[in-house]
């Protein structure tokens, strides 16, 4: 979807500035109006200009500096950007505000006063307590110990039982944090590479991996980083293994624990966002229609805080997981045909965040955007979106790898290509076999699709028929519905037995699940 034109880090920099940064950077290196400083607004500015990074045109633009200087004045420049960028958001940050304080309190010390270091380190040791800060107290209780052990202070009785208590504490707090915390992020890794689980070895492995991990009495937790960790490996090992309601269990006590600490939000902002996207997820996979509405509703509100649009990472973070979120609606809905109305606004915002976005996210919107496509029957349409996916050598989510290939197959027969279908047939069966990816449901799809070519149109309907009845035993079986979370499979095929648009189908079944929700109320 978009070229790699952001490859130098001082480029990358220099984009990501807004216009009060910028004019900030102007007067923080005005004030030194070095030789040197002089050239580096000559190369900051002649960097915003260009639209991609081209050392050729910059330097062409820059007669004063020789190729030579310039790799010293780019690093000068960055550095210089960083320190006027520290001074702009010191006061922003409640980590930056800490750090300035452990630095107040670390100047004072080596001057001497004691007692007045000791006051400002009573302060951050408060605020650290208060927003569940226990690396900044590990600072904290260091420079305390320092003072007591080299300095008679009398500043309080009984201060080093005091301190070797809570730095015990601290220190088993951030074990258990560590801990947590690597299990959550080997599992999400887990994910991200694999998808969910394709067979009991899958699943016997990450079920293993997840209780060995696991600290013991780990469920009694009382601290906030500990029980999100502990959450959020719950909830990956729930999503892994597809067992969506305990997915939904933990991702709600994710969300409810930022609710119990709302001061929280400010300083694990990325963790909330991320939270919610979750919490839609398991709604989306669950089919809460009510419930995925609502929250959906609350995030896009989120969405339009200051708390969500004032740093470009929370905003694009925000962005993507609203329009998942919007396109999974849809499927949901089977409006297809009012989903693809989103497509032109997301392919722009893609686009004026191509900066910040990695290739996992390219890579489930080209895939979201080609189902899309094939619920509204543009078929051909839906191809191209699916060719950049397999044609895009990354190893990532082999699951949507082999999906998207399906899809294609899946495309290229609604168009009547069986030219090349049997071609296609192998091709994917082989690739989804070498990915260790082949379900029941797969094997019988592509077996249907390669008897189909045989059959004439009398013939089909019935064929279609036995297929749709044989795969909808595997409905609620967990590892041969694991094609069911990426392609609605059987949909496709009742919109084939009924002569109906997959649309249409999804939506009945959406009016008959409300239907039976307001029987049973």
């Amino acid at each position: 979807m978009m070229a790699n034109r952001f490859t130098d880090t001082l480029f990358q920099l220099i984009r990501s500035l807004e216009k009060s940064e910028k004019r900030n950077f102007k007067l923080y290196i005005k004030r030194s109006s070095s030789k040197e400083d002089l050239k580096i607004i000559q190369l900051f500015d002649a960097l915003d200009k260009l639209n991609e990074y081209d050392e050729k045109a910059l330097l062409k633009k820059l007669p004063s500096i020789e190729k030579p200087q310039l790799a010293n004045l780019k690093t000068h420049l960055y550095k210089q950007l960083l320190a006027s960028l520290r001074l702009l958001k010191s006061n922003e940050n409640i980590d930056m505000q800490m750090n300035d304080q452990l630095d107040y309190a670390r100047i004072l010390y080596n001057k001497g006063l004691y007692l007045q270091s000791l006051k400002i380190l009573d302060k951050v040791k408060e605020q650290a307590h208060f927003y569940n800060q226990d690396s900044f107290l590990i600072h904290v209780i260091s420079l305390e110990k320092k003072i007591e052990t080299l300095h008679i202070t009398r500043s309080m009785q009984d201060r080093a039982d005091r301190l070797t208590a809570e730095s015990l504490e601290v220190h088993e707090r951030r074990r258990v944090i560590v801990q947590l915390s690597n299990l959550a992020l080997q599992l999400y890794s887990w994910y991200i590479k694999n998808g969910h689980a394709r067979n009991e070895e899958d699943e016997k492995g990450v079920k293993e991996f997840f209780h060995i991990s696991l600290p013991p009495n780990a469920y009694h937790v009382k601290g906030f980083y500990e029980r999100l960790y502990l959450f959020q490996s719950y909830c990956w090992y729930a999503f892994i293994r597809q067992d969506f309601l305990m997915y939904y269990r933990y991702t709600q006590k994710w969300v409810d624990l930022f609710i119990a600490h709302p001061q929280m939000m400010n300083i694990e902002t990325g963790h909330y966002i991320k939270g919610i996207h979750n919490l839609l997820n398991a709604h989306f996979d669950l089919r809460n229609y009510e419930t995925f509405a609502e929250t959906l509703k609350h995030f896009e509100e989120f969405g339009e805080t200051t708390l969500a649009t004032h740093y470009d990472n929370f905003r694009v973070q925000t962005f993507i997981y609203i329009y998942q979120a919007k396109i999974n609606q849809h499927f949901m809905l089977g409006t297809f045909s009012e989903g693809l109305k989103l497509v032109p606004e997301l392919e722009a915002k893609l686009e004026e965040y191509a900066l910040f976005l990695d290739r996992h996210r390219i890579l489930v919107f080209n895939y979201k955007i080609a189902m899309l496509y094939f619920g509204s029957g543009d078929y051909e349409t839906c191809i191209d979106y699916l060719q950049k996916i397999i044609n895009d050598n990354v190893d990532l989510r082999n699951d949507l790898q082999c999906y998207a290939r399906l899809l294609h197959l899946m495309a290229h027969y609604e168009l009547g290509n069986f030219e090349i279908i049997e071609y296609l047939i192998k091709s994917v069966f082989r690739f989804m076999a070498k990915m260790q990816n082949l379900t029941v449901i797969e094997e019988e799809m592509f077996k249907f699709l390669r008897n189909s070519f045989k059959m004439t149109t009398r013939q089909l309907k019935p064929e279609l028929e036995k297929f749709l009845q044989k795969i909808k035993k595997f409905e609620k079986s967990r590892f041969e519905t694991r094609a069911f979370a990426y392609l609605d499979v059987i949909s496709w095929l009742e919109s084939k037995v009924n002569q109906k648009t997959m649309g249409e189908i999804i939506q009945a079944k959406y009016k008959a699940s409300k239907r039976s929700k307001q029987k049973a109320a």
